[in-house]
C-alpha cells in the first residue's frame, strides 16, 4: 500500500465557525422556549449535535509527523500539514513520526565466516518514509525494525571473517566501511517493505566472544611476530647480498665459498638476533 497525499482544512477557522454555530444554536434554542416554537427547538437540538460531531474532526499534527486517515478500516490518505487541522469526524486519524531515530542492538553472540564465536552490535539510523506502509504493512513497525535489523546483523555478522587471512579479503575488524555498506543494504531492502528508509548502519562493538578471546589475541600475537621476522629476514638477505657485492665490487677481500658461508651466516646472526650481538675480533690472519 503506497501513501497518498490527502488535503485538510485549516483548524482555528473551523474551529470559530463551530465556536459561532455554538451561539446560533443556543440563540436558536432560547428563542425557540420563549416563544414555544417546537420547530426552533428541534432545529436547535439537531444543529448541536451536529456541532457536536463536528469536534471529533479536530486534530493536530506536529512537524515531521503525518496523519494516516482511514475510514471504517479503509486508508484514505495521509496528512503531512502541521498545526490543528479539520477533517470528516468520521475519519480516524494515527500519528506516524517521520524524525530520524537511531538505536543501538544488543551485543549479539555469533559464528563468523570461520566458525570462531564473536560478539557484535551496530546503530542504525532510519526514518519513516511511507507512512501508509508503516501502519498497514507491519503489525508493530518500531518492532519490525529492531528485529529485522539484529537478523540482517547475524546475516552479515557470518558472512565474513572476523580478521583478513588473504590479501583482498575483506574483514569485518579490517574493512569497516565495506562493512557498513554492506549491513546498511541488507537492513534497508529488509524495511523497505514496511516504508522505512535506513541512512546509516555501522558496527558500534566487535569482538572475540570471552570464551576464546585469550586463545585469539595468542594468535594474533604469533601472526604478528610472524610478519615482522619475515620482513626483518627479507631485509637481512638482502643487506648480506648488498654487502658482499660490494666487497667483491670494490677487491677488498677474495672469499673462498667456505669463508663466504661463514660471513653470510655471521651477518645473518646479527642481523636476525633479538638481542645485541656482541663482536668478537680477530687479532690473527684471516684463515
Amino acid at each position: 500500500m503506497q501513501e497518498v497525499s490527502r488535503s485538510s482544512l485549516p483548524g482555528i477557522p473551523v474551529l470559530l465557525a463551530v465556536l459561532l454555530g455554538v451561539v446560533g444554536v443556543i440563540v436558536l434554542f432560547v428563542l425557540g422556549i420563549r416563544q414555544e416554537g417546537l420547530l426552533l427547538v428541534l432545529l436547535s437540538v439537531a444543529g448541536g449535535v451536529v456541532l457536536l460531531v463536528a469536534l471529533a474532526g479536530f486534530y493536530s499534527v506536529e512537524p515531521n509527523q503525518a496523519a494516516v486517515l482511514s475510514l471504517f478500516g479503509k486508508y484514505v490518505g495521509t496528512v503531512k500539514d502541521s498545526g490543528l487541522r479539520w477533517n470528516n469526524p468520521f475519519f480516524s486519524a494515527r500519528k506516524v513520526s517521520l524524525r530520524v531515530r537511531n538505536f543501538e542492538s544488543g551485543k549479539l553472540k555469533v559464528n563468523e565466516l570461520e566458525g570462531s564465536p564473536i560478539e557484535i552490535a551496530a546503530v542504525i539510523v532510519w526514518q519513516v518514509v511511507d507512512s501508509a506502509e508503516a501502519v498497514y504493512n507491519v503489525d508493530d513497525y518500531e518492532s519490525y525494525v529492531h528485529i529485522q535489523s539484529e537478523s540482517a546483523l547475524r546475516a552479515m555478522a557470518s558472512s565474513y571473517p572476523y580478521d583478513q587471512h588473504e590479501d583482498g579479503q575483506i574483514a569485518l575488524r579490517s574493512h569497516p566501511q565495506e562493512i557498513s555498506q554492506h549491513l546498511q543494504e541488507q537492513i534497508a531492502e529488509r524495511l523497505a517493505r514496511a516504508g522505512v528508509d535506513v541512512i546509516e548502519a555501522r558496527i558500534s562493538h566487535l569482538a572475540y566472544a570471552p570464551e576464546i578471546a585469550q586463545a585469539m589475541l595468542q594468535r594474533q600475537q604469533a601472526n604478528a611476530v610472524v610478519a615482522a621476522r619475515t620482513r626483518i629476514v627479507y631485509g637481512a638477505v638482502s643487506m648480506v647480498e648488498m654487502a658482499l657485492d660490494e666487497l667483491k665490487k670494490n677487491g677488498v677481500v677474495e672469499l673462498d665459498e667456505e669463508r663466504r658461508a661463514a660471513m653470510v651466516s655471521n651477518l645473518l646472526v646479527v642481523l636476525c638476533s633479538d638481542r645485541a650481538t656482541q663482536p668478537v675480533v680477530n687479532a690473527g690472519s684471516l684463515y
